[in-house]
Formats: structure tokens, sequence, C-alpha cells
């Protein structure tokens, strides 16, 4: 409403409530109407019909506004929300919304929100806010409509560190961390850690604002960091989502999570923005989700069996146990896709004990006692009834435990060394065998190769997949080959689909090998047909 008499003044100017402070102006910037908490804020009286940058400079040279707030109302006028600091250090948020004639100005005072965060409870390892604290703020700000982003930061490699180094360290980094992450951030945002190697961060700026602080934060954080005599390398994979949209602060710190999450599936280092393909995604997994939870007890799971041979004799030497899951309407679930979610959701160790019982108990009915492999998960290393239950499945299955062989990957391996060694070497004096699987994917193969009591090692299907043009291929190859003849492990390369892989593999000391050239996972039955048929030929019937 367009007013032509001068607005009363207020007695509050130095304390004013600000609950809404509206001005509105003509588009060549011209007072057309201004409310007395506006005024209030100015410390002086509008008038109308006088240009705002001229009250605005007045103001200014009087001191009853800080130096620089004339600029920064004038520019938030073009920037839809912009802050700004009062004399008194009151925070100010500015919502400026184009009119068919001028522009409608409304500050908010966002003191009490931003004080409120940052006495909050907080974390006492870092000193940075806590989740509760964070989520209130992220509803304050989304409730004034001002323009923010959250970005969700989570360490690459934090649990082998805390897990090698020890907690101290871990503790120690942590600190170092968030404290990196504060150097990088504006004095309107806000740190929170969330979990134990997750921080949240609600910066007050817009998408690519958002975007280059990202590129900072995972650029600083994979800079080594020396802590205690130890230079100690992580890094960190972020997720980003803008505050508002109608959406609750949970909504806005999940969304940002799922970015993460797209982020670390990609091998982590990056940051990733958050987009509805991400929530579809997120509902398909929930939908897969209950499905893989009635999968175990509506017996949809079944075993299939990969030959391994001997490349010289062309003998069958044995058969690697995947997992397959045949669901009614969805078809057949690849495992890339299930497995992961059942590690997820802590299912693979009542799937993964399934497994290994069905596997030893399908594999007494062959008519050769070939060695059957069962893949463990680190999650099933993690329950301290491992031993008991190989023994029972072996026992139940009357399966001799010589033929039992237990593929076994890194990430088992780099929870507390004492308690795995001890699992190794209970279940290697009843004379159950061990191998490693995707050998050379990680960074300490070789060094758990020393420390642990292995059988056999799995050159990793990501280096037979380019034999034989691939001269680092081939070099691994030959390296593994006779790394394992020199510590007497026999060597099996994985993936091997052609005959030129075949060839090579040979020429370089490998000896065993699966994959689609050799045999494709069979069902059950035929496993018992393609065993019956060895045997036969090794008695010339």
């Amino acid at each position: 409403m367009k007013s032509s008499a001068r607005i009363s003044t207020t007695s509050e100017a130095s304390s004013f409530p600000l609950k809404t402070a509206v001005m509105e102006i003509s588009g060549d910037g011209v007072i057309l109407h201004c409310n007395a908490a506006a005024q209030a804020m100015l410390s002086e009286p509008a008038l109308a019909g006088e240009p705002l940058a001229d009250l605005l400079d007045k103001a200014e040279k009087l001191g009853r506004i800080a130096p620089g707030t004339r600029r920064k109302i004038l520019d938030g006028l073009t920037a839809e929300t912009s802050h700004f600091q009062l004399l008194d250090g009151r925070s100010v948020l500015m919502n400026a919304t184009p009119l068919a004639d001028g522009t409608l100005i409304e500050w908010s005072d966002v003191s009490s929100y931003i004080v409120a965060a940052r006495t909050e409870e907080r974390d006492p390892l870092t000193g940075t806010l806590t989740r509760s604290a964070l989520l209130s703020s992220v509803e304050a700000i989304a409730a004034t409509g001002a323009e923010a982003s959250v970005l969700y930061v989570d360490l690459d490699r934090f649990t082998s560190v805390n897990n090698m180094l020890g907690q101290g360290i871990g503790d120690n980094l942590l600190k170092r961390v968030a404290a990196r992450i504060g150097g990088l951030l504006s004095q309107q945002a806000l740190l929170a850690r969330v979990g134990g190697d997750e921080f949240v961060i609600l910066e007050p700026c817009g998408e690519q604002q958002a975007a280059a602080l990202a590129e900072r934060l995972v650029d600083m954080i994979a800079r080594p960091f020396l802590i205690d005599g130890q230079i100690i390398h992580v890094g960190a994979s972020l997720g980003m989502a803008s505050v508002g949209g109608g959406e609750t602060a949970e909504t806005v710190l999940r969304n940002a999570r799922l970015a993460l999450l797209n982020a670390k599936s990609e091998g982590g280092g990056s940051a990733h923005a958050f987009t509805a393909q991400m929530r579809d995604s997120l509902q398909r997994r929930r939908l897969l989700e209950v499905d893989l939870r009635q999968a175990l007890a509506l017996r949809e799971f079944t075993l299939a069996y990969q030959p391994q041979y001997d490349i010289d004799s062309r003998t069958l030497v044995g058969f690697e146990a995947l997992l397959r899951w045949h669901h009614p309407e969805r078809g057949h679930v690849s495992p890339g896709e299930f497995i992961p979610l059942a590690e997820d959701l802590g299912l693979i160790v009542p799937i993964g004990e399934w497994a290994l019982r069905t596997a030893c108990k399908e594999a007494v009915t062959w008519p050769l006692p070939l060695p059957i492999s069962v893949n463990i998960s680190p999650l099933q290393f993690r329950n301290p009834n491992i031993v008991s239950m190989v023994t029972s499945a072996l026992a139940a299955a009357g399966l001799d435990p010589n033929r039992l062989e237990l593929e076994v990957t890194e990430g088992a391996l780099l929870l507390n060394s004492e308690p795995v060694m001890n699992i190794f070497r209970q279940l290697k004096a009843i004379g159950v065998r061990f191998a490693m699987d995707d050998f050379g994917t990680g960074y300490s193969s070789l060094g758990y190769l020393q420390k642990f009591p292995f059988d056999k090692i799995k050159i990793d299907q990501s280096f037979v997949r380019n034999l034989p043009d691939s001269g680092d291929g081939v070099a691994i190859v030959r390296a593994v080959s006779a790394l394992g003849s020199s510590l007497g492990l026999s060597i099996i390369a994985e993936g091997v689909e052609t005959e030129e892989q075949l060839s090579c593999i040979r020429q370089n000391g490998c000896l065993q090998v699966q994959g689609y050239l050799t045999g494709r996972p069979l069902a059950p039955a035929a496993v018992e047909a393609l065993v019956a048929a060895e045997k036969a030929g090794e008695t010339g019937q």
C-alpha cells in the first residue's frame, strides 16, 4: 500500500523487536511504504518519496547503522536474500521480492537462531555442534526463506586409521579435521559432528558457492596430517543439498547424505549435489530392502557353483559357491545390487550363514571330494560366533573340513588383527583353508599375506580383463604367480573369458583359472553331472 504521509517513529529504535520489518520501494528506489519495525532497524524515520539510497547514506554517516550496511542492503535488492549485522551485533536476514512496479523488502532478526545454535550442547571431542543443534538451525533458516546449503562430509579411510593406529590418534585426527573444515567456512556458517567421522555444514550460500566450497574441502582434507609423529592420509566425500522448498531439516540432511553416498559409491574423494533421481533411487532401495528382508524366509536364494580348472591338465579342481536371488516379480536380482545392501543392513550375516550351510550340504553329495570355496564377508568376521557357526555347518553336513575354503577380502582383515588371527588359527586347526579374494585391489595385500596363514591367492578379474594387451596386467599376474610359488601358495585367476587371456595367464606362471571360458556358474544338479563326468574320465568309464 502506497503512502504519502510521513510514518511516525518509534521509541524502540535501540532494541526493536523486528518481528517483520517491511519496506516497499518503487522501481527507481524511492520509498513507498515503511513500517515501524523497519524504521527502528534503521534508527531513522523514513519519509515516503525519499530515495532509499539517500536514507541509508544519511543513517550510515550519522552512525545509526554499521559502516557498509548501505552497500549490503542495496546489493541485496538484486540478490533475493542477503545478510548483514546491526551496530549491536544482531544478524539480519534480508529478503527482496520483485513486484510489478518495485520491490518488497523484508528484514528478519535471525540472531536468536544463530546464538541458540552456537550455545547449544556441543560435541565433547571436537567442540562442534551436535546433530540436534544443527537441525534446529536448519529449521530456523528454512522458516525465513533464506538461501542456504547443507554439506554432508564423511571421511574416507578413517576406520582403517582408527583400527591400525588406535583411537587416540583417531580422536586427534577428528579434531584436526574439524579445525580444517572450520577454517574454510564463513563466519555465519555452522559445523556439527553427526557421527563417528561425519560432519555437517550449514552455510548461508547458494548451490554454486556450496559446490566451490565442497571442492576446497575435498582438497584440504586430502592433504596429509602429522599426528604424534605419524603421517596420516585420509580423504573426504561430500554430499550437498539446498535448504528450502518446504522440506524439513531432517529431509534436507537426508538429501545431503544421499548425495554423499552417491559420491562414495563412485570411489570417494569427490562431492555430489542432491538430485531428484537420487530420491527415486532411495525409494527403489527401500522397496528392495523390504523384499530382501523376506527373501531368506521365503527361500528365494539359491547357490550356483562356478568350476575351477587346472590349466595344464584341464582337470576340475574345485568350485566357488555364488549367491543368487530370484524374486517372483523382479526376476533375477544382480548380486552387485543386493549384496552391498545386505551388508549395509547387516543381513549378510544370516544370509552368509545360509550360503555356507547350503554349500557344505550340497558339496557332500558330489561324486568326487572336490574343494568348495565360500565367500565370507567382513561383517561375518565381526560375529563372535563365526568359528562355532563354521564348525556347526561342517558337522551338520558331514563335510570334511579340508574340502572347505573360505574366501576373505581385505575388508575383513582391517578389523582388530588379533581376534581375526584367532579365527584363522582355530579354523586352520580343524583343516579349513583360506583364500585371499580380490588380491591386489587394496593397499596392504602383501602385508596380509605375510601376517595371515592363507593357502591361496585369487588374482582379481580387474587385472585379467585387459590381458594380454595390458602390460601392467601381465606384470601383476607374473609377479603374483612368482610370489605365490615362493610362499607355497596356490594361485588362481578369476574372470577368464578368452583363449588369449588363458594363454597369457599360463605363460606367466598362473596354473589355475575360473571364468566364463572354462565354465559358467552351474545349478546344483548340473554340478553333480559335471563332477560325475569328471569321475568317469578319471576311471576311464
